[in-house]
């Protein structure tokens, strides 16, 4: 999903409740926090020597002990338009810091209505060869 879509679904289902789901089907503790919101910009070099670039919108999401806090639909496009000017493009696609000891990027994939909000449905993100042809590597 990205930055455009996520603003446009949230601004359709305005003052909801939000959950975010992991790809083991657990979720985040619904008193998450939206912590921070940005461009990251990655540029490498992959192992068949080409050069490569990627830009993402990342959101953090991070829990405390405020087991009060309740992060809406209303108030996470308050914070994404805030963000609007670090973006040159709307269709950076979204993904999500979260971890409790280590940190980890999910792809945020679907968000699903449910009967007091939306869903946010993280995918995980792997690993891969990205020249097999130079590298002699077997795909899949």
């Amino acid at each position: 999903m990205n930055y455009k879509q996520l603003i446009e679904v949230l601004g359709a289902n305005e003052g909801v409740a939000l959950h975010m789901m992991l790809p083991s089907g657990e979720l985040i503790p619904d008193h998450f926090h939206v912590t921070e919101v940005g461009q990251v910009k990655k540029s490498f070099v992959d192992c068949g020597g080409v050069y490569r670039e990627s830009t993402t919108c990342v959101l953090q999401v991070w829990t405390a002990h405020d087991f009060e806090h309740r992060l809406t639909s209303q108030k996470l496009v308050k914070i994404l338009n805030s963000a609007k000017p670090l973006f040159d493009k709307e269709d950076l696609q979204v993904e999500i810091e979260y971890g409790v000891e280590v940190v980890s990027s999910y792809a945020l994939s679907d968000m699903v209505p449910v009967k007091d909000g939306l869903t946010l449905v993280l995918d995980g993100r792997q690993t891969g060869c990205l020249a097999p042809d130079k590298c002699g590597v077997t795909c899949c």
